[in-house]
């Protein structure tokens, strides 16, 4: 499939307090958004293990959405919080896999923001469609050379 057809699939994973429920009133009230995104119900922002992440990408998300209650209105206190301190350890993380980190958004939306999910959708899949398919397996395959190289390095002594 030629770039210029690529449609990118996004991963988002969704506050079920906010977030979802934002998703959610998206769809009933019929606003119109992309359809890529595969929306992942957890229970806080602040749970999403950035293993998750790493496993979206490596499973063929081209981009990746965490989005949360407003900060300040988590119904779990700070999970928003440990979210958003956690955020900048998982875009370094990216870096040394060699991801763009502009395949990976931290958002706040609230249940009452329909709109606000659905425009995020849209411009998040343009953004991902611009930078063109992630291609996981080929970026990853010169980090797990090195590591089979090591791993006989070491079988050897």
């Amino acid at each position: 499939m030629p770039d210029q057809q690529f449609e990118p699939k996004i991963v988002g994973f969704l506050c079920r307090w906010c977030s979802y429920t934002g998703a959610d009133l998206a769809g009933t009230s019929r606003i119109q958004y992309p359809s890529n995104i595969a929306p992942i119900k957890v229970m806080c922002s602040g749970r999403v293990d950035p293993t998750f992440v790493i496993t979206a990408f490596a499973d063929g998300a081209d981009g990746v959405l965490i989005a949360g209650c407003h900060p300040g209105d988590c119904h779990y206190s700070v999970g928003n919080y440990k979210a958003m301190r956690r955020f900048p350890m998982l875009a370094k993380l990216l870096d040394q896999f060699g991801i763009e980190r502009a395949r990976l958004r931290l958002e706040w939306i609230s249940a009452s923001e329909g709109h606000l999910y659905a425009d995020l959708v849209k411009s998040f899949s343009e953004e991902v469609r611009a930078l063109g398919p992630l291609r996981w397996k080929q970026r990853i395959a010169p980090l797990c050379e090195s590591v089979d190289i090591a791993r006989s390095q070491a079988a050897t002594v």
